[in-house]
Parts: C-alpha cells; structure tokens; sequence
C-alpha cells in the first residue's frame, strides 16, 4: 500500500508539473523565445530547455531547504516573483529590438536554460511547501521534485512546439512574421510590467523593503 501511495503521489506530481508548466509567465516567456525561431525543432527544444533550468533550480534549491528543514520568507519570494516580471520585460524589450530570427540555435537555448532557472527560483518557496505536505521522507521529496521536473518539461515542450508553429510557418513572409514576433514581445513587456506592479504594489512587496 505505501509503494502504491508513493506512485500515486509522483504520478500526481507528473501531472501537476504539466498544470505548472501553464503558468501564464511561464507561457509569455517561452512564447517570446519561441517568436525568434525559425526552425521548429528549435521551438520545441527551446521548451525542453527551460524545463532543465526550471527543474535544475527547483531540485537545488527545494532539496536544499527540505533538508536544512528552511522557508524562504514571504519578503525573498515576492522579490523573486518580481525578479521575473523584470526579466519578462528584458525578454520583450529586447525582441522589440530586434525581431530577426536567432539564427544562433545555442543563443536561443542558452536563453531558454536562463529564463528556466529564474523561474524556478521563483517558484522554490511554493514547490517546497508542495513537497513537504505531499511526501515524508527527504528521498520521497527529491523524487516528487524530478517527476514534478519532468512534467514541467513535457507540458513546455508540447507548448513551445504548438507556439512555435505559427511563427516558423511565417518565417519566409518577413512582414506578418515581423508583426506576429513584436506582438510577442510587447505581450510580454506588458504582462512584466503588470507582473511588476502586482508583486511591489497589490502584494505589498514595497512595504516589506522599507
């Protein structure tokens, strides 16, 4: 019955990695990389990418504070939240700039590893209050962190491969592809910005650094 429980629980950990993959920053931000592909594979290995670095970072970190039996406060989490609005800013901003495709498949997938790792630091305090009430051992908890892991890198890889779709389709035709990748971009400096304001201002992070 334990070993039932336990696949049960990594099961459920598979498929709630593949809810967490959805996460509206998650998807802003891999969309905008994405938009710069002009090869599909690279689309799809994009996902794949930030899912390592977003696993990497959980693994690490979540490990780490389960074993230390430490939180990450309420001031730190927030202000990696809005570390992400700032990067999601970065992202569109720069492809504002320049929309051409990255024809450098290592800049795209270095990029892609980035964003994964700061977004999985975001998400370190959440993932280990998760664990801790889902598993009872600290080798179920590193478990339940990869298979958490993998789902996240399925669900981005299915994602990133349909995002993708559009954008190299229209690759070859300069104009509407133009319009679709600085649509991209601008999505995601306006969902930063409002990502910003919702982490200092709604949840009060400002309060907390004064």
């Amino acid at each position: 019955m334990m070993v039932q429980g336990l696949w049960s629980t990594l099961l459920l950990g598979f498929l709630m990695g593949i809810k967490h993959a959805f996460e509206p920053d998650h998807v802003v931000a891999v969309t905008t990389i994405a938009s710069r592909s002009n090869r599909w594979y690279r689309s799809s290995l994009a996902g794949i990418f930030w899912g390592i670095g977003h696993t990497a970072t959980l693994f690490v970190v979540g490990l780490l504070l389960i074993v230390l039996k430490g939180q990450i406060s309420e001031k730190w989490a927030l202000s990696l939240e809005f570390l992400v609005g700032i990067m999601l800013v970065y992202l569109g901003w720069t492809g504002i700039r320049s929309y051409q495709p990255m024809h450098s498949p290592r800049a795209s997938y270095e990029k892609s590893l980035l964003v994964g790792f700061v977004h999985g630091l975001s998400g370190s305090a959440a993932m280990v209050l998760l664990t801790m009430t889902t598993v009872q051992t600290v080798v179920e908890g590193a478990l339940y962190i990869l298979i958490f892991g993998m789902g996240t890198v399925a669900g981005m890889f299915a994602f990133s491969t349909c995002i993708g779709i559009p954008f190299v389709m229209t690759s070859r035709n300069q104009s509407i592809h133009h319009v679709l990748t600085r649509v991209a971009a601008l999505l995601s400096t306006v969902y930063g910005l409002y990502y910003m304001y919702s982490t200092f201002v709604s949840e009060g992070l400002w309060r907390m650094w004064i």
